[in-house]
């Protein structure tokens, strides 16, 4: 086991969502989540888990993590039993069922999340194989690179980046409060969906245009002549498009094969698109093509630029939770839904039984979408405008 010694202020600790953070697998996702949790929440005590002993000494010599070990040295599991509090998986998902096994054999009652991109087993496995599955919450931070493994993790990775998070209505308020707390606190920004929505959801924002990306390289490949002239002309635009091509094939082939129907699903569709502008030019229908186009265009236009909150737009949302279950999961996936964003979640107990749920949201959405659907759902909601005075977590 590598291992680095080092305490964590009283200070520092009451700041954290988590105390003890046990990361298994210390690829690019899972090691940049290390890194930055160094950097951000140096009060956290981060253990890391790889198969690999030479990226176990990396991320230690690089700050990291404070020890890292094998999946079956001691260490892993005294951590385990001992001070960890958060469980984060970001392992592919052929080693999950093995490291949810552990966990059951060391009778792990914390909270577990992960950081996989299909969720259709994980779910399944871990409402079978955990001790406590209603304290698992499926997560996925939408972030990646060209490069593979610890080689390619760095600090900033999920700065701006949506991360998906899936409660349900057995989730705990408490845990949901705290993975909001932690992933906002890395500079992410938490989208919340159903989780059986997620796997559809991803196909298409995610994997469909990493196929499509990679069909791109495969068509300028094959009429690339000896010279490889046509390579020097797929500058700029071309380059942006098919980034993502240079991804690791057996990682995206395993990512594929786990989703296999949401991404045929979603493959069939975007091959119906291309076939609308082809039919369009065999029959000369400029009008058709055009608003092709212009529906595109427009789309694309209308994405933010950047996550970039008004402070002089906050605005409190008031939800009182009693004889309620599943609250928290419900209205932050109807406040997804609308494209409101949560900046940060509280939990207010005021009497035993008796607590109210309160979202600070920014700029973003449709608050009167927002509204309209928890009162229609059957919330007793109170909105009103926050000063940026009153919430010193966001800086002006």
């Amino acid at each position: 086991m590598e291992q680095v010694n080092e305490g964590a202020s009283a200070d520092a600790l009451a700041d954290v969502p988590f105390s003890a953070v046990a990361v298994i697998g210390l690829g690019l996702i899972g090691a940049s989540l290390a890194a930055t949790l160094a950097a951000k929440m140096p009060g956290v005590t981060v253990f890391g888990v790889d198969t690999d002993p030479t990226t176990c000494a990396t991320a230690v010599e690089r700050g990291w993590v404070s020890a890292a070990s094998g999946p079956d040295d001691e260490a892993f599991r005294a951590f385990i039993q001992g001070p960890c509090q958060l469980v984060v998986i970001a392992t592919p998902v052929a080693a999950v069922d093995d490291y949810l096994e552990r966990l059951r054999a060391w009778d792990y009652r914390g909270v577990v999340t992960d950081t996989i991109s299909t969720k259709g087993h994980i779910l399944a496995a871990a409402a079978e194989i955990l001790p406590a599955p209603e304290r698992y919450v499926p997560g996925h931070p939408m972030a990646g690179s060209e490069q593979n493994g610890i080689a390619g993790a760095r600090a900033d990775l999920f700065e701006g980046a949506n991360w998906i998070l899936c409660p349900d209505e057995t989730t705990l308020p408490e845990d949901f409060q705290h993975l909001h707390e932690l992933v906002t606190g890395i500079d992410a920004r938490v989208v919340s969906l159903h989780r059986e929505e997620h796997d559809q959801a991803v196909a298409i924002v995610s994997h469909v245009p990493h196929m499509v990306a990679s069909s791109l390289m495969q068509l300028a490949n094959a009429h690339a002549d000896d010279s490889r002239s046509i390579m020097r002309l797929a500058a700029g635009g071309f380059k942006d498009s098919t980034r993502i091509a240079a991804g690791s094939p057996k990682l995206w082939c395993g990512i594929a094969f786990d989703n296999a129907d949401a991404l045929r699903a979603g493959l069939d569709e975007m091959a119906g698109i291309i076939g609308s502008f082809s039919a369009a030019l065999a029959e000369g229908d400029r009008e058709t093509f055009t608003r092709l186009l212009a529906e595109a265009a427009e789309a694309r236009r209308a994405l933010p630029a950047a996550w970039v909150p008004s402070t002089e737009k906050l605005l409190e949302v008031r939800i009182p939770m009693v004889n309620r279950t599943g609250v928290v999961a419900e209205v932050c996936t109807i406040a997804s839904s609308v494209g409101c964003n949560i900046q940060s979640i509280d939990i207010d107990h005021i009497s035993e039984g008796n607590a109210v749920l309160s979202l600070i949201l920014t700029d973003e959405g449709d608050v009167g979408q927002l509204s309209l659907q928890l009162i229609n759902a059957g919330f007793s909601v109170s909105f009103s405008p926050l000063m940026p005075k009153e919430y010193a977590h966001v800086d002006e």
